[in-house]
């Protein structure tokens, strides 16, 4: 593929030990939608909350086949995405990356506002007016403590998925 590597701006995002923001979104599976909040789910247990680029882009389709292969669907764990793009796009991309299997389901953020209270938001290069969240993930206890965080310092950049192999099993030990 031909692209060019964009180094992102500083963050000033949550880090470990700091409490997650809150926030309330349409989340997706492969059969419906609803309005659910990141603590109603922290009310089952740990959340892997995965941000992401929106769907299509060879970015998010490499992430979550990583995440689908590495069956991280095995944990006691509520794995979730969260993407700028609508409830439609996100029902076709379970869909096509197979992931409906996995209990994975996504957040649908066109306004990008959770991306803004993470301070992970960035603007794409010539779409005025248009951004998206950079990668990132944090993994959440039950809480609302943040145990891991990773933020791409640029794009594309992806997770060091032993790393956050890991941190997931340290963290649900």
């Amino acid at each position: 593929m031909d692209f060019d590597v964009v180094d992102l701006p500083a963050t000033d995002h949550p880090t470990v030990g700091e409490e997650a923001p809150d926030f309330t979104r349409p989340l997706v599976n492969e059969e419906y939608w609803e309005d659910t909040s990141l603590s109603a789910l922290l009310d089952s247990g740990p959340v892997l909350l995965v941000f992401h680029s929106m769907d299509g882009a060879f970015p998010a389709t490499y992430l979550w086949n990583e995440l689908r292969d590495r069956r991280f669907d095995d944990y006691e764990l509520t794995v979730v995405g969260l993407s700028i793009s609508s409830p439609y796009e996100h029902k076709s991309f379970i869909d096509e990356q197979g992931i409906e299997d996995t209990g994975f389901r996504l957040f649908s953020d066109p306004s990008n506002e959770v991306a803004r209270s993470y301070d992970i938001e960035y603007s794409l290069d010539g779409m005025e007016g248009i951004s998206e969240p950079r990668p990132a993930v944090f993994l959440i206890d039950a809480g609302g403590t943040i145990g891991y965080t990773w933020v791409a310092e640029e794009w594309p950049a992806f997770p060091d998925y032993d790393d956050l192999e890991d941190a997931v099993e340290t963290e649900l030990a």
